[in-house]
């Protein structure tokens, strides 16, 4: 279980007043998984650094940073806080996902379809099958075995969310 998908959109709202309610109600979420115990899912569009702000100026303890669009500086201040970083299929082909990949470490790091877009193919519609793809691209980038990273990432998913089968 967890709290999501929520964050900031400054790609579409531009708007100082708008910006500032999206920052507000995104808030309230922060405290509502605080006052839960729930793990959150955020996805901020254009505005990877204000989330992240806004995240660890509210105290938020678990997060998974999802389809992350910052820059790694951003990101690395995320992951001294404990967050996550899901890896969507369009890092075959995203310089910024590649990036963020090699920067991060791997106990950081999850995989995600985003289903149906952000796939390998821009005009495709993305599937679950190619999350096989995003393993394969972080063991080629970090240069690792793929079982290695299998495991990693399944740890890191019940350090976030806890056991799943039961």
């Amino acid at each position: 279980m967890a709290i999501g998908e929520v964050g900031l959109d400054y790609w579409k709202v531009k708007e100082p007043g708008e910006r500032e309610l999206q920052r507000d109600i995104f808030g309230r979420f922060i405290s509502l998984s605080k006052k839960l115990d729930l793990p959150l899912n955020v996805h901020s569009r254009s505005a990877g650094r204000h989330a992240v702000e806004l995240l660890l100026g509210c105290g938020a303890v678990k997060v998974q940073m999802h389809a992350f669009d910052g820059k790694t500086g951003a990101a690395l201040r995320a992951v001294e806080a404990g967050y996550f970083f899901s890896i969507p299929p369009s890092v075959v082909r995203s310089r910024q996902k590649q990036k963020l990949v090699k920067r991060l470490p791997l106990a950081s790091l999850l995989v995600e379809t985003d289903s149906p877009v952000l796939g390998p193919d821009p005009g495709a519609r993305n599937e679950p099958a190619n999350l096989k793809l995003v393993l394969d691209a972080i063991a080629e980038i970090k240069e690792l075995d793929r079982e290695a990273v299998v495991e990693q990432v399944l740890e890191n998913t019940r350090r976030l969310y806890g056991e799943l089968t039961k």
